[in-house]
């Protein structure tokens, strides 16, 4: 059975991974950028300063506890890989070409949120920034590759971090609409495919990847999630109005949720439901509007607090995706 004539075949990538120009035409850092990497067997890691001024490391898979008052930051004399990609934001030209030479009919890419609004919270966008991508989508349709547009791919800006804590604080959601329905009103007619988050679930493991939040505790990343997914559907719903064909879904990483049970026993069969129960709910709340009754419990049982209003419930009702994304790496035992 052979695909379908609109079949999208192609490739993804984001803009932290390939742009470079890290500092050019007014872009702000993100939080990619503060990741370090030094001899071959060296983990990334997070630099920043601490509460005493003096430049500190903290290794970023084992996230160790990072001083409270530290600022996140890019100092001299490391290497930051971040820092020049694969130089796309000057050569996209020739690298769109070889796509095409490739037989790409789709692209998924990212716009870097702190191309557009440096530190996050400004009012008016980077009119450079926005140019920018201008640049990109017309290549792209140049060549009849359709964009698909992820809104934030592991990269808020390093300013929300510093200012207030990023998605841990309730502010960082209406920086993010603005955000969303800037580059909404900017590429109508240039982007139909849209993506809220990139693989969101990661908050269940891994604070800073997901949302710039230096823990893995989730108590800590878990409320901040649910700020995420009240941003995700206020911006599906102001994506559809200004452009009713806009296509916008979510996005997870599969991978979490495809365990099998080390053995028949029931306790090993319950542990594998469970995990692809905390893995995958992200999508039922994308898709139906509200937390699945399973999740709630969860939160009881482990004393997490998540600051669900009125109006959450009603956002995220309004909200819902038209379509689910996912990345599929690997599968684990339990």
């Amino acid at each position: 059975m052979g695909f379908s004539n609109g079949f999208l075949w192609g490739g993804a990538t984001a803009a932290n991974q390939m742009e470079g120009a890290w500092n050019e035409d007014g872009r702000g850092p993100s939080i990619v950028d503060v990741l370090t990497v030094g001899g071959a067997h060296e983990s990334r890691m997070l630099t920043y300063i601490a509460a005493d001024g003096k430049p500190g490391k903290t290794a970023f898979m084992q996230m160790e506890r990072v001083p409270e008052g530290a600022k996140f930051a890019v100092l001299p004399g490391e290497n930051y890989p971040n820092h020049d990609g694969i130089d796309f934001y000057h050569r996209y030209k020739e690298d769109i070409a070889l796509l095409a030479e490739m037989g790409f009919k789709a692209f998924r890419m990212s716009v870097s949120w702190s191309r557009i609004f440096p530190n996050g919270d400004e009012l008016e966008p980077n009119e450079a920034g926005l140019r920018f991508y201008d640049g990109v989508f017309d290549e792209l349709h140049k060549y009849g590759i359709e964009p698909i547009v992820t809104i934030s791919h592991f990269e808020p800006p390093l300013g929300l971090i510093n200012q207030w804590g990023s998605w841990t604080d309730r502010r960082t959601i209406d920086c993010y609409v603005r955000f969303a329905e800037t580059i909404f009103r900017r590429y109508k007619g240039k982007v139909k495919y849209w993506m809220t988050f990139n693989e969101i679930n990661t908050l269940n493991f891994n604070g800073w990847v997901g949302a710039g939040i230096p823990s893995h505790d989730r108590h800590v990343t878990l409320p901040a999630a649910h700020y995420m997914l009240v941003a995700s559907a206020r911006a599906v719903k102001t994506g559809h109005e200004i452009d009713p064909e806009n296509k916008i879904g979510c996005m997870v990483t599969f991978s979490q949720g495809m365990v099998y049970p080390y053995s028949c026993k029931p306790e090993d069969v319950h542990a594998a439901w469970d995990w692809r129960s905390r893995a995958l709910f992200f999508t039922d709340v994308h898709c139906r509007g509200y937390y699945p009754s399973y999740q709630l419990k969860y939160y009881e049982r482990e004393g997490i607090k998540i600051d669900l209003t009125e109006q959450d419930k009603v956002d995220l009702k309004a909200g819902c995706v038209d379509y689910i994304g996912f990345s599929y790496a690997g599968s684990h035992a339990l």
